[in-house]
């Protein structure tokens, strides 16, 4: 299976596509779709043509998007949600299925600890996917939310495959 993992942003949208084997993970790309500073609309397009572009591109089999979190600033959250709308929009478009997750489920599928910072989440996707080198953090918050499908939004529980097993919340 391969999946397409989106971290959205009205400056800079992260992608990262990965494929599934059984319980293997393996790297295919990853990078970003920047927008210029200039007019909304302009901005949007850019976005959406950008998600359409990696979609033709990689043709994956599944999408994973970070949900929009209300932060203090009501006008960047607005900014972001329409960020988030316009990939959605591609995503539709292409009749491409399409799974959310909170920042929290991802860095509970891929650190293990829902309140991580960004350096745990670049270390782990590193070691996940057995990278010569930190991916850069839009990247990787978008190959986290890939990996957290992947996973099945189940968090690192999600890695226990047979003869695995959990003692004390841990994976042994």
């Amino acid at each position: 299976m391969r999946i397409l993992g989106l971290d959205p942003g009205l400056r800079v949208t992260g992608y990262g596509v990965i494929e599934k084997t059984g319980q293997r993970l393996r790297y295919v790309a990853s990078g970003v779709v920047r927008t210029r500073d200039g007019e909304l609309p302009a901005r949007i397009k850019t976005l959406f043509d950008g998600v359409v572009e990696i979609l033709e591109h990689f043709k994956p089999d599944a999408a994973a998007i970070e949900k929009v979190f209300v932060n203090v600033n009501p006008q960047s959250t607005l900014l972001l949600g329409q960020a988030r709308g316009a990939a959605l929009a591609a995503l539709t478009m292409a009749s491409q299925p399409v799974f959310e997750y909170t920042a929290l489920q991802v860095k509970q599928a891929v650190v293990g600890n829902g309140h991580a910072d960004k350096t745990q989440v670049q270390h782990m996707v590193k070691r996940l996917l057995s990278l010569p080198a930190e991916p850069r953090p839009d990247s990787a918050d978008a190959l986290a939310c890939a990996i957290c499908h992947a996973h099945g939004g189940m968090g690192l529980g999600g890695l226990i495959g047979v003869g695995g097993r959990r003692r004390a919340g841990r994976m042994s």
